[in-house]
């Protein structure tokens, strides 16, 4: 009796084109909780991200909003730091040359109070080399002055995404704010200023009173909610624009497994962020990159692009 050998399965291809911007891995960490990134190194295994986006740079140093900026909640945090940074120069002297050699593809988150500001940043990074995309932050929701302004009014965000995109040829990922009525208006608004992907989402607005003291327990009064808490309203956005705009979303919010990563797949996102699950769990990219691969095997499917926003 002849036995019928099985045919090996092809392992499924985790590789994808994020708006330009090649990944051998669709998870990338969010900018903020990693910092630099050389900061982490011998905490965290950078193999398993495709990119890593680094914390905000500005044109000139800024030092951020007064403690306290950091608040635990149910499932989740509010931090208020403030988009602190020690500026362009100490960036692209310090940090860059040690970020060129991490593996992962790399992204600059960029911020500024003015177009000027965003472009200035851009047009430097754009001639530094070793940089593989810019990340337009216009949804910061605790800065006094620029960020979320411009994320929330879909004029200014073509405005600030088109100056940058006339100063670069990087791809542009633009990271938009939850803060807003219709997500959906806003992102159509960055998608014709230029941009090469969309971020979703930023942190949700909100706040904490200490009963003792009888105030706003964060410095600020206002932080960014961020974690596992978000997560549905994060999806929500990103099943909503992956229907009005064609260029890829990378979506965020409260990702914690496989599980939550697959479902911002199916919802339309082509590849997904981590930010503050990294906090509580440095080996988190590592479990999402393996269920994934399970989940795929289990499932005969050889590439993500067959489940994106299979959902919708």
């Amino acid at each position: 009796m002849n036995e019928t050998k099985e045919q090996p399965q092809n392992e499924p291809e985790l590789k994808i084109n994020l708006g330009g911007i090649i990944l051998n891995s669709p998870i990338l960490a969010a900018s903020g909780p990693l910092g630099y990134g050389h900061e982490y190194r011998e905490l965290i295994n950078f193999d398993p991200f495709g990119g890593i986006i680094v914390k905000g740079i500005s044109l000139e140093p800024w030092s951020g909003n007064p403690p306290p900026r950091l608040a635990e909640t149910a499932s989740g945090m509010l931090n208020a730091v403030g988009l602190q940074n020690p500026g362009l120069v100490q960036f692209m002297e310090k940090d860059l040359p040690l970020l060129r050699d991490a593996g992962p593809k790399l992204i600059v988150n960029i911020i500024g109070c003015t177009p000027d500001q965003y472009t200035g940043v851009a047009s430097r990074l754009d001639r530094a080399g070793g940089i593989d995309g810019l990340e337009i932050n216009i949804s910061c929701p605790n800065i006094k002055a620029g960020g979320m302004a411009f994320g929330t009014d879909p004029r200014s965000t073509y405005r600030v995404v088109s100056a940058v995109r006339r100063k670069t040829k990087l791809p542009l990922l633009v990271k938009l704010s939850p803060n807003v009525t219709d997500i959906s208006i806003i992102a159509r608004a960055a998608e014709e200023g230029g941009a090469d992907a969309i971020s979703l989402i930023n942190t949700l607005s909100g706040m904490l009173i200490d009963i003792d003291q009888k105030k706003p327990l964060l410095g600020n009064t206002f932080g960014g909610l961020s974690g596992p808490a978000i997560m549905p309203v994060a999806l929500r956005m990103v099943w909503q624009v992956a229907g009005e705009v064609k260029i890829p979303i990378l979506g965020m919010g409260g990702i914690n497994s496989a599980d939550d990563a697959l479902q911002f797949i199916m919802a339309g996102a082509r590849a997904v962020a981590l930010g503050t699950g990294l906090f509580y769990n440095p080996g988190l990219a590592e479990s999402i990159k393996t269920g994934l691969v399970k989940y795929m095997r289990k499932n005969n499917i050889n590439t993500l692009g067959q489940i994106e926003g299979i959902a919708r």
